[in-house]
């Protein structure tokens, strides 16, 4: 009997803040058409790979609950949402325009993981701690084979902690690249407490 857990992890499509030039984080903003279409090509690749789906697990901004939605009526199956998969909390930043966040909130010289962002944000280890705690939430739903749809940001942090790598620190440390609908393919074997890597597309 297959006691395997398959997970895909992918990032939602295009959104309205690409096309308005504005931070996202928690900024609820929804897909464009072509974020729509992203969606549908990367439903229409799982389906030429042959990778199935039990279940879809979806971070609740529209964003990615849209790119979620799209990929679960492919394969007919349902979508749950959870809260814990939403982008980090970048705080005053989110929905404000590059260029007057760069003159408003400069990066800092130095910003140490438990410093929350910008003062009201997530800290780092705080964001982290959030995608071990949904990424158990999916690994305690046992054997079967998952889709969570959500954000760079919270993604890079749960495949941290399946690599055992820490949050960032001062922008320093271990990062994947989750471009347009990009995804890592990730299979845990509980018996042996076994990640394996199966595949990753940056998108």
């Amino acid at each position: 009997m297959n006691q395997e857990i398959d997970i895909t992890f992918v990032r939602h499509g295009r959104s309205r803040a690409d096309d308005e030039g504005v931070h996202e984080g928690r900024y609820d903003s929804p897909l464009t058409d072509i974020g729509r279409a992203q969606a549908r090509m990367r439903g229409h690749d799982f389906l030429d790979r042959e990778v199935g789906f039990d279940l879809v697990i979806s971070s609740s901004l529209q964003r990615a609950r849209e790119t979620a939605e799209i990929i679960a009526q492919m394969f007919d199956v349902s979508v749950i949402v959870d809260p814990d998969w939403m982008e980090m909390d970048n705080g005053p930043l989110a929905g404000m325009p590059h260029d007057v966040a760069a003159q408003r909130y400069p990066v800092p010289a130095h910003r140490n993981p438990y410093e929350a962002f910008h003062g009201t944000g997530e800290s780092n280890w705080e964001i982290y701690s959030r995608a071990a705690r949904a990424l158990e939430r999916v690994v305690r739903r046992g054997p079967g084979r998952y889709l969570v749809v959500a954000h760079g940001g919270i993604l890079n942090d749960a495949l941290r902690t399946i690599t055992g790598a820490p949050p960032l620190a001062n922008g320093q440390g271990l990062a994947f690249q989750f471009g347009d609908t990009g995804y890592a393919r990730c299979v845990y074997t509980p018996a042996r407490h076994l990640w394996t890597f199966v595949a990753f597309n940056p998108g």
